[in-house]
């Protein structure tokens, strides 16, 4: 992928059977690096997932005061949702990362442990890794119920599109096991580790596995059969229809007369 920010169109096209499948080829790229864009947030959301628990750490390794450094994360949470809701821009990102640093802050000042900042995000990354492995086995790839409505393609892929529920199935492999793997290392570390050992490693590990998972999402779905427009589906359907029912009412009419 070269961006996790909106992808641009091109509007060159190549002559010939093979330009126009070159072309094919690349909108289906196209396509698939901006549905992966809006279901993940892009650049803009890996900011606002990384900068609360950078700010908690960056403040707690300075000074040790949790009181502080939870209060700083969450305030920085709350304006970056200000910022998407003065600019009317899609909040779900942001809300997230507000409820994500919230559930944190009460569980540390609960505890007065401020490791326990971290745990109620790793538990809910231990918890999306095992839903996406269970829900492959299941025949019903987390990755694909995420991805389907931005495709307009919903379930069908289930049943009508086996080339897509293949990938779709690879994809939440790679979901699951590479997050899996990211808490292999952070539990130990919980135990192990002070609050700030385990917090700068919790900040290194969230962009780099985050990357790879989506990459390898796009590899897999970029080499997967077309999405199948359900929605296109149902407005030829409805059209169709209406025009049945339309010569059905002209003939009708011709008859009487």
């Amino acid at each position: 992928m070269t961006s996790l920010d909106k992808p641009t169109a091109t509007d060159h096209h190549s002559a010939g059977p093979e330009g126009a499948r070159a072309d094919e080829a690349h909108d289906a790229k196209a396509v698939t690096e901006a549905a992966l864009f809006e279901a993940f947030g892009g650049l803009r959301g890996m900011v606002e997932t990384v900068l609360p628990g950078l700010l908690f750490v960056t403040i707690f390794t300075i000074n040790k005061d949790l009181h502080v450094s939870a209060i700083a994360a969450l305030t920085v949470s709350l304006l970056l949702v200000a910022v998407r809701l003065i600019r009317r821009d899609t909040v779900k990102h942001a809300f997230s990362g507000v409820f994500g640093v919230a559930f944190g802050v009460v569980f540390a000042m609960m505890t007065g442990n401020a490791k326990d900042f971290y745990l109620p995000g790793m538990i809910y990354t231990l918890g999306l890794a095992l839903a996406y492995i269970v829900t492959t086995l299941a025949g019903v790839p987390l990755i694909g119920l995420i991805l389907g409505p931005i495709f307009k393609e919903n379930l069908s892929w289930r049943t009508r599109n086996p080339g897509r529920k293949k990938a779709y199935a690879k994809a939440s492999w790679a979901w699951g096991l590479i997050l899996l793997a990211k808490c292999a290392i952070l539990f130990p570390l919980y135990w192990w580790a002070d609050t700030t050992q385990l917090g700068w490693v919790l900040v290194a590990l969230k962009i780099p596995p985050f990357l790879l998972a989506v990459y390898l999402t796009w590899v897999f779905l970029a080499k997967a059969p077309p999405p199948i427009d359900v929605f296109a589906e149902m407005e030829a359907q409805e059209k169709a229809e209406k025009e049945r029912k339309a010569a059905a009412a002209a003939a009708s009419a011709q008859r009487e007369a």
